[in-house]
């Protein structure tokens, strides 16, 4: 097939779990034998820095970056609040991404328009008019309830009821999509059931994020285990799972092990956690090589209390053999089995002692990182993952 990969950030390099979702894809297309042309949007935030392409991805994907400011913008966020559009998703649509996008509809025919993430679909009437290719929509988050999340966990008396009122725009925007586009590819089977319980006629199929398990083929280091923590501080769930994490649970673990060790790292940290003074306690920003930071460490924590979708984090951790303790939340959309192949709570006191079994009883961790690295192999490996997307894909009618 001839597949065009609409993304709303560069898929390359891969140093996020959006952008790892994304090009996996790629990879994983291309190796299939498809031909796969990637247009991505750049912003502030998320940069393209084309010399830092290889040649041989450029020559396989004639890969095309247009810059596009998504930086908040008062005016246009008020002129929105008034029309009824959606400022989450409006933000990602540019004039010049517009022309791009109309002079590669107009030079070649594609098969399939692969939309990567809600934020490229105000670009669908565009392609309607150029192009009779199918439309299918990748979702990789349910982003009106990643609003509902946030919403319910705000604070600020202020900012609640304006961000209740984004949730419930984006659900309407959301749902009103699905009749737009001729498949879903959503990344979870929880997302899935969610979008066919909107009563859409739209075909929709569970695509999940995979990973080539031999490359992560990590053993697990000497010593008493280490727990962890890797994301990016800049994704708000991150930030408010950590800050309960350091403040509500560690505490609770130290007054049982006051030996325990916890590391945490990633884009973008916060001032208020690099200047954490509490024992064991380990705070860095951006680390040089994330696989490598997972590779050092023994027991993944993911304190999530929000968010939708699908962690990357912790099939990449999974696949490495690690053991994760996760909230209910945060492991939501992987198909595992609490004291199997992960550990979970989410409860301050349920975190910390779950996080103490790690440290009193000798072999769980290797034993549940054994578990999960199967679990990996059998389910999300990307070859299993392609074959289901293409025959998806190729299962489509245009509607």
């Amino acid at each position: 097939m001839r597949i065009l990969q609409l993304c709303h950030k560069p898929p390359y390099p891969p140093i996020d779990g959006g952008s790892k979702a994304m090009h996996n894809i790629t990879r994983g297309l291309l190796a299939d034998g498809h031909a796969v042309k990637v247009l991505c949007i750049h912003t502030p935030k998320h940069p393209l820095d084309t010399e830092a392409l290889p040649a041989d991805y450029v020559k396989a994907t004639d890969h095309q970056g247009v810059f596009v400011d998504t930086r908040l913008n008062v005016v246009d966020a008020f002129t929105d609040l008034i029309t009824a559009d959606n400022y989450n998703i409006s933000r990602f649509f540019s004039p010049d991404m517009d022309i791009a996008l109309i002079r590669v509809l107009s030079a070649q025919t594609f098969d399939v328009v692969l939309l990567e993430s809600l934020f490229m679909t105000p670009y669908i009437q565009t392609i309607r008019r150029y192009s009779d290719a199918l439309v299918v929509l990748r979702s990789h988050n349910l982003e009106h309830v990643l609003q509902e999340r946030i919403a319910s966990g705000e604070r600020n008396p202020i900012k609640r009821p304006y961000r209740r009122f984004l949730a419930r725009q984006l659900k309407a925007y959301e749902m009103a999509v699905l009749d737009r586009v001729d498949g879903v590819a959503a990344i979870s089977p929880a997302d899935a059931a969610h979008f066919e319980a909107h009563g859409t006629r739209t075909p929709v199929a569970t695509v999940p994020f995979g990973v080539d398990p031999a490359e992560h083929d990590r053993p697990l280091p000497g010593g008493r285990p280490v727990f962890f923590h890797l994301g990016s501080m800049d994704w708000e769930p991150n930030l408010e799972g950590v800050r309960w994490l350091v403040a509500e649970v560690w505490p609770r673990l130290l007054a049982r092990h006051p030996e325990a060790r916890l590391h945490l790292a990633g884009n973008r940290m916060p001032d208020d956690l690099l200047r954490q003074d509490q024992p064991g306690l380990q705070v860095k920003g951006r680390v040089k090589s994330a696989e490598q930071y997972i590779a050092d460490r023994h027991v993944m924590v993911v304190p999530l209390h929000s968010g939708g979708g699908m962690r990357v984090k912790i099939i990449e951790g999974m696949a490495m053999g690690r053991c994760v303790i996760s909230t209910t939340i945060g492991a939501e959309g992987i198909a595992v089995k609490d004291g199997h192949d992960i550990l979970l709570a989410d409860t301050p006191a349920a975190f910390a002692r779950q996080m103490a079994r790690t440290l009193d009883e000798p072999g769980l961790v290797a034993t549940i990182g054994a578990n999960a690295r199967a679990t990996i192999v059998a389910r999300y490996s990307d070859s299993c993952i392609i074959a289901d997307l293409v025959a998806f894909l190729r299962s489509l009618k245009r509607a």
